[in-house]
């Protein structure tokens, strides 16, 4: 990849989001790390030499102040992975409304919103690459994530509607869907409770690999899709799950 793009990740400092940043900088992109926590933003981007910045996708104003000053330390963005996210395991007839509203604050409005602030430049430059971190649960559903699984159906849909309109501007969009990954979430709702040892088993027997992904089975995916040869792929759903959903 050309060293002249410029990728923003958020959820940067987290283990996703992590694997993301170290595998594009290692195709040769400048990278931003961006987190709510910016002490851990930071230091992802002192592993690859990017820059690393505190961001709440839930606030407009921090987003645009975040990528201001993203703009004068790096670039313009030309490569958006909106890998932010957050849940709590719960059956739905236990969540109530803050509950709710976070959830699809973090993520479904957020990485709406930071979309619409780095199109206009992505536009402008006539190229640029939308990469959103859904999940199988927007796909599928998940026992116990009502609330995200609704979040992340809604930037699948959200996704290939912007590809849709964006076409034309050399812009592409598209979602990564992990399956059951391991890391902080899936750790503490396999850990908890006395079948703790048992939900992990039966989380890697129903995949036909056997296995749990981790952070560093999903960035490959997002490398390729943030590529020049990624360039006539757009409004696509790539589930990165061992096989656990096949569409």
């Amino acid at each position: 990849m050309s060293e002249e793009r410029v990728a923003l990740v958020t959820g940067g400092g987290g283990g996703i989001g992590s694997a993301i940043c170290r595998a594009l900088s290692e195709a040769g992109l400048r990278v931003a790390a961006a987190d709510v926590d910016g002490n851990a933003a930071r230091r992802t981007a002192d592993e690859i030499s990017g820059f690393g910045i505190e961001m709440d996708i839930t606030d407009s104003a921090s987003i645009a102040k975040s990528l201001a000053q993203i703009e004068i330390e790096v670039g313009g963005v030309d490569v958006l992975v909106n890998c932010a996210g957050w849940d709590e395991f719960m059956p739905f007839t236990k969540t109530d409304d803050a509950f709710v509203s976070k959830v699809l604050k973090i993520n479904l409005a957020g990485p709406m919103n930071l979309t619409r602030a780095v199109l206009p430049g992505m536009v402008e430059r006539k190229w640029g690459r939308l990469i959103h971190i859904a999940s199988d649960a927007g796909r599928v559903g998940s026992s116990l994530e009502a609330v995200y699984s609704g979040a992340k159906g809604g930037i699948i849909a959200f996704s290939k509607t912007v590809a849709r309109e964006m076409a034309r501007n050399g812009i592409t969009s598209n979602s990564v869907c992990p399956g059951p990954t391991d890391t902080p979430l899936l750790s503490k709702f396999t850990d908890s409770g006395e079948d703790s040892g048992k939900i992990g088993d039966a989380l890697k027997r129903a995949v036909p690999m056997k296995r749990i992904g981790v952070p560093e089975d999903v960035a490959p995916a997002v490398v390729f899709l943030a590529s020049e040869d990624a360039g006539y792929i757009t409004g696509q759903t790539l589930s990165v799950s061992g096989g656990l959903t096949m569409a």
